[in-house]
């Protein structure tokens, strides 16, 4: 794969993710600045610290510049931006005040050009009056399956600099901060490390989650470590920073905290000559160690927010890095010591991963959202479980508690990190399940047992069902798939009982559901989530030797009743009910706190708010889109199920939505440009209050209606789905690392990897120990698989497949090409 380069107005907008899975993360910018510093168990996407990288060539006269290219005219204005330091001015007054703290006013490169091959993000930056070439390479560990080494609180930044003049150059490069780890009242110091430096916070007693740390170092026999940066007030550290800088200087000063005037910051230089032609890489090793967190959420004795005094003496969350380390001193050892393996085995994966023959949109959009798993999206606690939100919003997580409705989308993780997907199905069926079977879509933080007072989601818990199916045949482990069995049995009976009263095959009781609202009477979008479950129930219960009658004949039942009753000879639709289902509708479950009476009037008139009803819906199918990407046999009638896509396809697709009326949350798409909507009405009968987001563009709906066009052999019909989404992800309006939707870095994008499979329909069986191929795209071709043991390559040449093994063990007894 070709990379693909932002330029420009394309640099806004990027911020691609460094760190580690559930440790935090910083961005670096298109720019080569860095931003987004959430490194306390928490997103803090604003925070844009006073940071920077800078290179000073010596002559006549010297020559400086911060290494990042121009400052995106966005951020001229200021924005609504977190403390950078402890000063009230810059806390109070981001907008219109000139933007303090920041180092805009300082000379800087011309351009830059950026790339990124995940989890590498590399930038060029261009000058014609600087003497020296300069270029950064990004990146933080990634190591499928080994979820550990990928889980450390660190990043590495190289510059690498090439003497381009026909004479020898002297300069130095520096990496300087101001403590942007203050905060509270506990004690903040700035301290010298081997070859580097810490920017430290104590917590207190009444709030040690204040504790954290911040280091980087460089490894190099010619650095120079400066703790006792200038103390004054206004601008007077900075000033006279760069006034250092500027003088080409390369001093190691330390100075003794004073914890009544802290040091300001921490800076290194390292001194260096290139002749014509040289290159010289520096690296700088970041890492960072926060152990505690404010994070307790979705407990049985919360029913307020907690207060700090109560949050102090209950267990709360704390990352799964502090088993692993216990102090930031052993962080930065680590990243020290760990640097060429984990350099050597971050870089195996990334180009095996883009060996794919695959079209160059289909990488962008699987590895872009890769990033997700780098975000403050994933928390990761003390016993290595994962727990999720949704997405981030600015300074908190978005939605707790790996919500299953949600995640039932994302297909990256199962594949690349497969134990810590599991980890999920441990938590759902035995600590978020209560003996009935009722499966709360919300885990508790820390992890285990949650209340039972509200809905259970039908596609979130259906979909679990399915996906253990799944990760079965991903780990080939059946005692595994044995324990978990009397808990999916219990799910499974819950669900029946729940919303299948009439044992008829499809959900008619009111179903909630991931748009938020409720859906009366039965639809094949919650529906094919049944069907397929029983399916997977079917499944298992052969490989288990147990009787699977009951769910056979509801799935003969409910395949039937779709394709009679839910099937306008084009698409699939909701047929409402709400008179027969002894149940009243009102409002909504969230979101929806009173009935006024014109919409009493309303629900007289039509039935239930927030339905579909004979709308065309993108995620019509979506159950049997999840059944075969997690492996299962043929569910649905495939003919009709093909139709449903082709008219998603040719309905919700709009190339502009510049006619389009959206009363909901209109940022994901509008204007000019074009995107899959949620659903449309072709025929008419668009209720007067359809369901709350239905006029919106979700990209983790544009990847799932897409893939599954491939799968059904409609490729080029999918390639216009993903095309659409990428367009509006360009760097000049949007990151194009930070598909959002309720949130930045929205787990549900993680759909996209699915495309892989859709183009090529790779799947791996380690029970079975079979690997099928089953290619919607002509000719030779070759795409990265990943299994619970290793990854590599597959593909077919010559009219033959083929498995390479590129890491670890992947045991292939047979492949299965199906033409």
């Amino acid at each position: 794969m070709s990379s693909k380069t932002y330029t420009g107005e394309h640099l806004n907008y990027i911020g691609f993710p460094l760190g580690g899975m559930g440790a935090g993360m910083f961005t670096v910018e298109g720019t080569g600045a860095f931003s987004a510093f959430s490194l306390r168990n928490a997103p803090n996407v604003n925070l844009e610290p006073c940071l920077f990288s800078a290179i000073t060539v010596k002559g006549e006269k010297n020559v400086s510049r911060v290494i990042e290219s121009q400052v995106p005219k966005h951020k001229i204005y200021g924005a609504a931006t977190a403390p950078t330091t402890p000063v009230p001015y810059e806390e109070n007054f981001a907008r219109a005040t000139g933007v303090p703290g920041r180092t805009y006013g300082l000379p800087r490169f011309q351009n830059a050009v950026f790339s990124a091959r995940f989890p590498f993000a590399e930038l060029r930056f261009e000058d014609n009056k600087f003497p020296l070439a300069v270029s950064l390479k990004a990146w933080s560990p990634f190591t499928p399956p080994h979820a550990d080494d990928s889980s450390c609180p660190v990043a590495y930044l190289e510059y690498t600099f090439e003497n381009t003049r026909p004479i020898p150059l002297d300069a130095v490069y520096y990496y300087s901060s101001m403590n942007f780890m203050a905060q509270g009242t506990g004690v903040r110091s700035v301290y010298s490390v081997k070859d580097g430096f810490v920017l430290a916070q104590e917590g207190t007693p009444e709030k040690p989650w204040d504790r954290g740390f911040y280091t980087a170092a460089v490894r190099d026999p010619a650095v120079k470590v400066n703790t006792a940066l200038f103390r004054g007030g206004w601008y007077d550290s900075l000033t006279m920073l760069w006034n250092d800088i500027e003088a080409g200087k390369a001093e190691e000063k330390h100075r003794e905290n004073d914890s009544e005037y802290p040091n300001p910051g921490g800076s290194l230089s390292v001194p260096f000559r290139l002749e014509p032609g040289e290159k010289k890489t520096i690296v700088v090793q970041c890492g960072w160690y926060v152990p505690e967190s404010r994070l307790r959420i979705g407990q049985t004795d919360q029913k307020e927010p907690y207060t700090d005094a109560q949050l102090v003496n209950l267990e709360r969350y704390r990352p799964w890095y502090t088993t692993k380390f216990g102090s930031i001193e052993d962080v930065a050892d680590f990243a020290a010591s760990q640097y060429e393996r984990l350099r050597r085995e971050t870089a195996l994966f990334c180009d095996t991963f883009y060996a794919s023959t695959l079209p160059d949109i289909v990488m962008e959009a699987v590895g872009a959202n890769l990033s997700i798993l780098k975000s403050p999206t994933v928390l990761r606690q003390t016993d290595g479980r994962l727990w999720c939100w949704e997405g981030c919003c600015d300074s908190a997580g978005s939605c707790h508690g790996s919500c299953t409705h949600v995640w039932n989308y994302a297909q990256a993780l199962c594949h690349l990190f497969p134990a810590l997907e599991r980890s999920l199905r441990q938590t759902e069926f035995f600590d978020s399940q209560n003996e009935e079977g009722h499966q709360n879509f919300r885990s508790a933080l820390p992890i285990g047992e949650t209340t039972h007072d509200f809905y259970a989601a039908a596609d979130g818990q259906l979909g679990g069902i399915i996906k253990v199916y799944r990760d079965f045949l991903i780990c080939g482990d059946l005692a595994w798939l044995k324990n978990l069995w009397p808990r999916v049995k219990a799910s499974m009976d819950f669900c029946i009982g729940q919303w299948d009263k009439n044992r008829e095959g499809v959900l008619k009781a009111p179903h909630h559901n991931t748009y938020d609202i409720e859906f009366w009477g039965a639809d094949v979008m919650c529906s094919s989530f049944y069907l397929s479950a029983l399916k997977a129930m079917v499944e298992m219960a052969a490989l288990l030797k147990e009787d699977a009658r009951k769910y056979e004949e509801l799935l003969e039942k409910g395949a039937a009743y779709l394709s009679v009753h839910l099937y306008n000879g084009e698409y699939f639709y909701q047929e409402v009910e709400w008179k027969t289902l002894g149940e009243k509708p009102g409002k909504a479950a969230i979101n929806d706190t009173k009935i006024s009476s014109e919409a009493e009037a309303l629900i007289a008139e039509e039935g239930p708010k927030y339905q579909y009803g004979k709308g065309c819906i993108s995620d019509g199918v979506l159950g049997f889109w999840l059944a075969e990407v997690c492996g299962l046999p043929e569910v649905g009638d495939p003919e009709k199920i093909k139709s449903h896509l082709n008219c998603v396809h040719r309905y919700n697709l709009k190339k502009t939505l510049l006619e389009h009326a959206n009363p909901q949350r209109s940022s994901f798409c509008l204007g000019e440009e074009g995107g899959l909507l949620l659903c449309t009405w072709p025929h008419g009968g668009k209720p007067a209050l359809p369901f709350v987001y239905s006029d919106e563009v979700w990209t983790g709906i544009e990847y799932q209606v897409a893939s599954h066009l491939m799968l059904v052999g409609e490729v080029e019909k999918g390639l216009d789905i993903v095309r659409a989404c990428r367009d509006r992800y360009q760097g000049d309006v949007r990151n194009p690392f930070d598909e959002y939707e309720c949130g930045h870095w929205y787990a549900r994008a993680m759909a996209s990897y699915a495309l892989l499979e859709g183009m090529t329909g790779i799947r791996y069986d380690a029970y079975r120990k079979t690997l099928y191929l089953a290619p919607k795209i002509q000719g030779d071709f070759e795409s990265f698989l990943a299994t619970d043991t290793g990854y590599g390559l597959a593909g077919v040449k010559d009219g033959k497949a083929y498995c390479k093994v590129v890491s670890g063990a992947i045991d292939v007894e047979k492949i299965l090409l199906k033409a």
